[in-house]
């Protein structure tokens, strides 16, 4: 029996806004692709500073510690929990394509030689309002990035 390797997509989020990103990696899962994504920390979401950090105070106050819903800190979570939103999760497909993804705060050692690909679509380039990156949010929301 031969196993096939199959080709393993790398994404770097640096200056994606996070949405649209997340919504082209759902997609591409759908379709059967494997995907990482790094640089988890460097992925942008658009908006005012102190808005999306009063929804998400008020968003961490909802449910038990122990028996959730639980609230990730880490950025490279909120991605993964991003773009699992935008999955089938409750289906078959869904876990499948869910499965396919993994996130990674930074550039791992054995994917520093690969060639990343990003979003011409999702940069930010264009953002003419305010916004902040997912590693500032997450230290804001309690993350401790030494941890």
């Amino acid at each position: 029996m031969q196993t096939t390797n199959k080709p393993v997509t790398v994404m770097n989020a640096d200056g994606l806004i996070l949405g649209r990103m997340a919504t082209y990696v759902a997609k591409r899962l759908l379709n059967g692709e494997e995907i990482v994504i790094v640089n988890a920390e460097k992925a942008i979401l658009s908006g005012k500073k102190s808005g999306k950090l009063e929804d998400a105070k008020e968003f961490l106050g909802v449910g038990a510690p122990q028996r959730g819903p639980f609230h990730f800190r880490r950025p490279d979570r909120i991605v993964r929990k991003s773009v699992r939103g935008m999955l089938p999760i409750k289906q078959p497909k869904g876990k499948q394509a869910y499965k396919r993804l993994k996130v990674y705060l930074g550039v791992p050692s054995d994917l520093k030689d690969q060639k990343m690909e990003t979003l011409v679509d999702a940069q930010a380039r264009k953002l003419t309002c305010p916004y902040l990156t997912i590693g500032e949010f997450a230290k804001e929301i309690g993350w401790n990035p030494g941890e």
